[in-house]
């Protein structure tokens, strides 16, 4: 009887039948699942039965769920989907490669070539393909025995089938009880739960105490949410939010010994991907100079998640020599349009009191069918303000509102999106 549903569409697959699927008998059969084309539920349900009149049906699951991994894997990891292996969990976890790629760029450029480096809690091994891929010796190290077989799969994508999970440097263990010596420690904790995501660093797993105590290491970098308290980390913990083609994507906590060099020094970090453009400060939070903030100009810019993370707002303000529309919000408005890569820019059209009666007649006026809202620091529903706007529209043309706090007042702001900047140059070779 088929075991529990996974979110792939399958069943969940066990250690046996993952190794089934290593054997020519399993490549043969996920090769023609593959040439299938997209497995929808009725293309699955066509083709698992078909296939279960010559192998067990734990094996056709296991096979169905790993086809499906892997067709959603593609918009992540790219061709190299086809070759991979991986769970529902660890897929959805595992760090994007580009990602992935530059955090393990910073962490070779502070060790040097061949350092030895620990990937705890490893997942399915992107992340320590990553720091492989920069010339570092990795150890991978993961508690559940599935989880590592498919990340010792990964890092032996190249070896004879049936390799040994040590054979790929890959430990099953807990990772508190593992002998770091003075090597170099990547720590991914868990951050999901039976109920979904864990928000609190103690609820981690490892807890935040462990990882804390990584921290203290001369290198140690520790990936977290986003949302990580400034104040969590000691002082001399630098902390570098990523974000990849305008989304966040992790804080990277890296201990004192991996500070310097292409950090230089800095506490805080916004780092754009696939661009590299990073902002820094030095100091904490409290020693940056407050923006000034004044009335709406000709232009208005919308900074990079990763830069409001760090709370380098004013490090845009001052590049665009423009000001906030309000000391609390992240808007920054400027006279003047300044090319920047950590805002995205719009030219301000039209500035009103917020009023939806009367944005809905300015858009009816102009024709408007289809609005885009945005909005920070007030109580609206972007969707719900949306229809209250086209209500009656017979429009066409497009609108982008931006709503927020000016003053003791909201006010809405009619903008269009400036073309955006060229794409960034290819990395040189």
């Amino acid at each position: 009887m088929p075991g529990p549903r996974n979110s792939a569409g399958g069943v969940a697959v066990d250690l046996a039948a993952f190794g089934a699927l290593r054997t020519p008998a399993g490549a043969a059969v996920l090769a023609e699942l593959a040439a299938a084309g997209p497995l929808d539920d009725a293309a699955a349900l066509r083709l698992g039965t078909r296939l279960r009149r010559d192998h067990p049906a734990e094996f056709v699951a296991a096979a169905l769920t790993q086809a499906r991994l892997r067709e959603r894997a593609v918009a992540k990891f790219g061709p190299a989907a086809a070759r991979m292996w991986f769970t529902p969990a660890g897929l959805e976890q595992a760090t994007h490669p580009v990602v992935a790629a530059h955090r393990a760029a910073r962490v070779a450029a502070a060790l040097g070539p061949g350092a030895t480096v620990f990937d705890l809690c490893c997942g399915i091994g992107t992340d320590s393909l990553a720091l492989r891929a920069a010339g570092l010796v990795v150890t991978a190290v993961d508690a559940d025995p599935l989880t590592a077989a498919v990340a010792a799969a990964n890092l032996t994508l190249d070896s004879p089938t049936g390799d040994d999970i040590s054979s790929a440097g890959v430990v099953v263990g807990d990772v508190r009880e593992v002998d770091l010596g003075d090597a170099a420690v990547f720590v991914d904790p868990a951050r999901r739960a039976a109920r979904g995501r864990v928000f609190d660093p103690d609820a981690y797993a490892p807890p935040w105490s462990f990882v804390r105590e990584l921290l203290r290491r001369p290198a140690t970098v520790a990936k977290v949410a986003p949302g990580i308290p400034h104040d969590l980390p000691e002082p001399e913990v630098a902390i570098e939010w990523v974000s990849l083609r305008g989304e966040v994507k992790e804080a990277a906590l890296y201990s004192p010994g991996l500070v310097a060099g292409p950090a230089d020094g800095a506490r805080r970090r916004a780092t754009l991907l696939p661009g590299g453009h990073t902002l820094s400060a030095v100091g904490p939070d409290s020693a940056d100079e407050p923006p000034p903030v004044g009335d709406p100009g000709r232009f208005l810019y919308e900074p990079d998640g990763a830069v409001i993370r760090a709370h380098l707002v004013g490090a845009v303000a001052a590049a665009v020599d423009g000001r906030l529309l309000d000391p609390t919000i992240a808007y920054v408005t400027a006279d003047a349009l300044v090319p920047t890569p950590f805002a995205t820019a719009y030219e301000v059209t039209d500035v009103l009191p917020f009023s939806v009666p009367r944005l809905r007649a300015v858009l009816r006026e102009r024709g408007v069918g289809v609005v885009v809202v945005k909005k920070r620091g007030v109580d609206v529903l972007p969707e719900q303000l949306r229809r209250d706007l086209l209500k009656g529209s017979r429009g066409s043309a497009a609108a982008t509102v931006v709503v927020t706090r000016h003053g003791k007042g909201r006010i809405a702001l009619l903008v269009r999106p400036v073309s955006p900047p060229p794409p960034d140059p290819a990395p040189a070779a």
